[in-house]
């Protein structure tokens, strides 16, 4: 006990040891939190679901059992306004002489509050990878303005598609290789459509992954505005679809895409037109974030977040009428015991001292869907983001034994990857490189949301990693299910190792920093931080 009341005294860096996190994990507690959480009953904890409404109900009384106060205000539910918008299945996509049929050549669907959207002979463009990006001298949509017209654009970045490490960042994603930043950009650029080209590798999933996501209901965070300012219809090509349109305009896909990888390609127009009649069934519906609060003792107005998103995919029903339950037991109920253990652990430490700033212990909703409610924490949160130090963010944990690394997504990003360092290196461990760098996890978590509004974050993610079977039979399927044989080690070693960063937040007077140059660092800067 006297080592922990020296640690959180003292503003070091403590070691798991020093802290004794691990040792006052509850593996019983974090195993039967886990099985509820994941349990059929919480029917895959899909957003505005009964499983919704079991899912908040439990971490609600978990977190007053603890003694934590509201995290939002008197309320420990924060309101994400989000709308369940169903793309009609049935329509067609024309370009010139083409027809192209839904699901199965292209998928298309709007974020707008728009029952009906129409593309009517819209002008077809190519423009390379859309990346705009000045801190890489690259402009795809230089010289050309494509307001009101339609643009087929590469999945990845040029770094991939050369594997040249002088590149953007060589094998490893950017955000300019992420569909969502397509699809940001298109729209700034005054498109009224975007089709990104599919292809596996540069994707990082295969074509199922895109139908699945976009042929069915999708959630959306509904602004003042009810989306007018997002792009109008958000688009997927099979690339043989994309081979077809290249080659009714006199041109070769797979040379183009070549030449795209090059500095100063030119965007160029495929002499030709795309219509589409997109009807959407809109349901506008309150899901919730989970906030609780353990306040500072001398800078309470500054904060530190740990947070794992509570959402999965729900309850499908196939063709065949078979139910799916996608329980998410991994991804992520592991991640969600994980917060509810430590914040266990911190409300007992800070009952022998107070930690000097305060700890926000968040689960948000709807992660899974395009980090929604992530994204409405970071716009609304209830300090001023500029106040908050730090997102730490818990995406799957090592449910089983435990290893010798801790894996860091990211390379050279912020000064949090310091601490990380450290944090291991107390626990005999290395750090360990993304394994999937190309896959941009980096920007696929909920810590990505707060990220854009200039705030550093660690990704504390253990998919595959641990276990070669995950990726490919279960992640996000319905074979994501508890098992009483977890050894959960690696809960264990992990939950002290986050734990020791999280202390050292909450207890110094320390800013972490952003360390390359991005619109992050640009955005903390604006901060005064």
């Amino acid at each position: 006990m006297l080592n922990i009341i020296n640690l959180i005294s003292g503003t070091g860096l403590a070691s798991a040891s020093e802290l004794k996190i691990e040792e006052q994990v509850n593996l019983t507690q974090y195993r039967h939190d886990v099985s509820v959480l994941a349990s059929d009953q919480f029917g895959g904890r899909g957003p505005l679901s009964a499983g919704e409404t079991l899912t908040l109900s439990y971490l609600v009384n978990a977190f007053k059992e603890m003694g934590l106060k509201p995290g939002f205000g008197d309320s420990y539910l924060q309101g994400v306004p989000l709308a369940k918008m169903t793309p009609e299945s049935k329509m067609s996509l024309n370009v010139g002489d083409l027809r192209f049929k839904n699901g199965v050549d292209f998928t298309a669907r709007t974020e707008r509050m728009d029952a009906l959207i129409k593309l009517s002979k819209s002008e077809l463009v190519f423009v390379g990878y859309g990346i705009n990006a000045p801190e890489y001298g690259w402009n795809d949509y230089e010289g050309i303005d494509v307001k009101g017209k339609t643009v087929i654009v590469l999945v990845n970045d040029p770094g991939f598609a050369t594997q040249d490490p002088q590149l953007f960042k060589g094998n490893a994603m950017t955000y300019y290789g992420r569909w969502t930043y397509k699809y940001e950009e298109a729209a700034r650029q005054g498109a009224a459509a975007a089709l990104i080209v599919h292809e596996t590798a540069p994707a990082a999933y295969g074509w199922g992954v895109v139908k699945n996501s976009n042929t069915g209901s999708k959630f959306t965070l509904v602004d003042e505005n009810n989306n007018q300012d997002k792009l109008g219809v958000l688009g997927w090509l099979q690339k043989e679809a994309a081979e077809q349109i290249f080659a009714e305009a006199g041109l070769d896909y797979n040379k183009q895409k070549v030449e795209a990888a090059k500095k100063g390609f030119k965007a160029l127009g495929l002499n030709s037109t795309v219509s589409l009649t997109l009807k959407t069934h809109i349901e506008k519906e309150t899901s919730y974030n989970v906030l609780a609060l353990l306040p500072g003792s001398e800078h309470a107005k500054e904060m530190v977040v740990l947070q794992a998103h509570w959402d999965h995919l729900g309850t499908v029903i196939d063709e065949k009428g078979k139910k799916h339950i996608y329980n998410g037991a991994v991804d992520n109920a592991s991640g969600v015991a994980g917060v509810l253990e430590l914040a266990r652990i911190f409300k007992k430490l800070s009952l022998i001292k107070p930690f000097q700033r305060s700890i926000l212990f968040a689960s948000f909703t709807a992660e899974e869907t395009g980090l929604i409610g992530a994204q409405h924490f970071s716009l609304n949160p209830p300090i001023a983001t500029k106040n908050i130090v730090a997102f730490l963010n818990i995406d799957g944990m090592n449910v089983n034994d435990e290893v010798s690394y801790i894996l860091r997504y990211g390379d050279g990003v912020s000064t949090l990857e310091t601490d990380l360092a450290l944090a291991a290196k107390s626990q005999g461990r290395t750090v360990k490189g993304d394994p999937r760098p190309e896959n941009g996890l980096l920007y696929r978590s909920d810590h990505f949301a707060l990220a854009q509004q200039g705030v550093p974050g660690l990704l504390f993610m253990s998919l595959g990693d641990t276990d070669p079977d995950y990726i490919a039979h279960k992640y996000h399927k319905d074979t994501d299910d508890f098992s009483q044989s977890w050894t959960l080690g690696g809960v264990k070693q992990d939950l002290g190792l986050i734990g020791s960063i999280l202390a050292k937040l909450a207890n110094n007077n320390d800013w972490p920093r952003w360390i390359e140059h991005s619109d992050f660092k640009k955005r903390r800067a604006e901060d005064g931080r």
